[in-house]
């Protein structure tokens, strides 16, 4: 049995990585296409830009992030401006924190998908009438339904084993931004091997069975690339 402690840090771990997916759905929905779709010269500086949480430390990430999001910071500061508090140490900062550390794991996919389905299809939907809203949603979109689902996954995984960006920005506080992976460095650091290899045990199955689905759905429906 999982101590109250551990269970509050699971739920918030979950609640997190589903809010997290949601955010960049929404914002890297738009993007992605964007990213497919021009031939602006700014192309390459934000695909880079999107690409840095692959290669950046997660701690100098949630370093700079809470320096913005801090009550000094350029986010916080107008945060507390409008009364809506710092965002740093919160639930709020944690989203925000996660939805940059996977920003990644979403956009890529979506972008991949949508590069993959060519111009053909929405040209024949343009001399259908079709309006490029209309393109989007019911050509677009269907069609990249593979990159969809696995930017989900990926995006929901990811956030699962978050540690320096979260610990960085949301500290450790229990119920409030403490999530899994920072309960079992606590576990690890009392040397209450016990409760880690339970937790840790648990959040391998949990991955474990995300990646198990995607590719059962994959081998059965075709849904996801391999």
């Amino acid at each position: 049995m999982l101590a109250p402690q551990d269970m509050a840090a699971l739920g918030l771990t979950l609640r997190l990585a589903g809010v997290t997916v949601l955010v960049l759905l929404v914002l890297g929905t738009p993007l992605a296409w964007w990213l497919s779709q021009t031939q602006s010269r700014l192309k390459t500086v934000i695909e880079a830009v999107v690409a840095l949480p692959l290669v950046l430390p997660p701690t100098v990430l949630g370093f700079y992030l809470l320096l913005a999001l801090g009550p000094h910071g350029v986010i916080g500061g107008l945060s507390m401006a409008l009364g809506g508090g710092s965002l740093a140490f919160t639930f709020t900062g944690l989203v925000i924190g996660s939805a940059f550390y996977s920003l990644p794991f979403v956009v890529q996919p979506l972008q991949g998908a949508f590069e993959a389905m060519g111009r053909r299809p929405l040209e024949v939907a343009a001399t259908l009438g079709a309006s490029p809203l209309d393109r989007f949603l019911t050509v677009a979109v269907p069609l990249a339904r593979r990159g969809f689902l696995t930017a989900i996954v990926l995006g929901f995984a990811h956030t699962l084993g978050e540690f320096g960006v979260v610990l960085m920005l949301g500290g450790n506080i229990p119920g409030a931004t403490q999530v899994i992976s920072i309960a079992i460095y606590d576990h690890v650091e009392m040397l209450q091997y016990d409760q880690a290899h339970t937790l840790s045990a648990l959040l391998l199955v949990l991955s474990f069975s995300i990646l198990m689905a995607v590719y059962a759905l994959n081998r059965r429906f075709s849904v996801v690339h391999p």
